[in-house]
């Protein structure tokens, strides 16, 4: 394990960036864990012997992959403006959304998902509804469909929400910041709760890795808060790890290295793969940082009274 001097930490000896090394400390690097585990993990007195490098950098990265997905939470940030196409591209290292949200005077608003479709993809047809091909026999189709063109015009309807208002609930449209509804027949009873917001909506097209909002979003900053799978895209000598999850990555490879290797005893396996679980246990804990203090500051609005 390498370490470095404060004057290489604070001001990556002389050189830039200057913030290279500020909060490196912290991790280990996947080098460093492969270069270990060769080192101390196996040879003919090991448990594990006659192994290929590349077989323990393989089962490395997995561990770090599921270590992001599950327990690291390393969040990473990214803001975009959106235009008036009403999307953003996905980022590049993009595994799993945590709160994509508008920035508006500095705050940030939270955004909800909105689960009705508003995207998708249309195909061109004549008058008598055939469809039309081009010259290698591709479907054509439009730039934009009917769902896409009333979302980014504004002409589909939207949910009004107000209280204070009889249209609460109603679905209308907002042109120029006002609002104009149909002429009401009867009552409409009940709330949709999954619609239920006054700040704009996004949906995720998987497919085309990039993200729909609602037409109140145009011109807006989103801030994204993501998931990547740190595998720092395909850069090995950028990919770490927290150093509270060390011995999780020994034990996860040591696991996946006897449970694939034919001949072995099912108790070694066994035991390889409580060692794993144990050891991810125990380092989940660690990382939440449950400490007295915050628990005392959120059980202060116990004793709060209710006017």
């Amino acid at each position: 394990m390498a370490y470095i001097t404060q004057y290489q930490y604070y001001d990556n000896g002389g050189n830039s960036p200057q913030d290279a090394n500020w909060g490196s400390y912290q991790y280990v690097s996947l080098e460093d864990i492969v270069n270990n585990f060769m080192l101390m993990y196996q040879g003919n007195h090991e448990l594990i012997n006659n192994i290929n490098r590349y077989q323990v950098l393989f089962f490395a990265k997995r561990a770090i992959q599921e270590l992001n997905y599950d327990a690291l939470k390393e969040i990473k940030v990214l803001e975009l403006p959106v235009g008036s196409d009403l999307k953003i591209f996905l980022p590049s290292d993009y595994v799993n959304w945590v709160r994509i949200s508008a920035e508006v005077n500095g705050v940030l608003f939270p955004l909800s998902e909105n689960f009705q479709t508003n995207f998708a993809t249309a195909y061109l047809q004549d008058q008598s509804g055939a469809l039309l091909y081009d010259q290698n026999g591709n479907v054509l189709s439009p730039q934009y469909s009917d769902l896409d063109l009333g979302r980014i015009n504004n002409t589909a309807p939207s949910l009004y929400v107000n209280p204070s208002s009889p249209y609460d609930g109603n679905y209308g449209w907002c042109i120029d910041d006002v609002w104009y509804f149909r002429w009401g027949i009867g009552g409409n009873y009940g709330l949709n709760t999954e619609t239920a917001n006054g700040n704009p909506v996004f949906k995720i097209d998987k497919q085309s890795g990039v993200i729909n909002f609602s037409s109140n979003m145009s011109g807006l900053l989103c801030v994204i808060e993501y998931v990547s799978d740190g595998m720092e895209n395909g850069n090995d000598g950028s990919v770490k790890v927290n150093k509270l999850f060390e011995d999780y990555i020994y034990a996860a490879i040591k696991y996946a290295i006897l449970n694939n290797r034919f001949g072995v005893q099912e108790y070694i396996v066994n035991r390889a793969k409580k060692d794993r679980r144990a050891l991810l246990m125990n380092a989940k804990i660690r990382l939440s940082n449950i400490h007295p203090g915050r628990l005392l500051m959120n059980m202060r609005g116990r004793d709060k009274w209710i006017k």
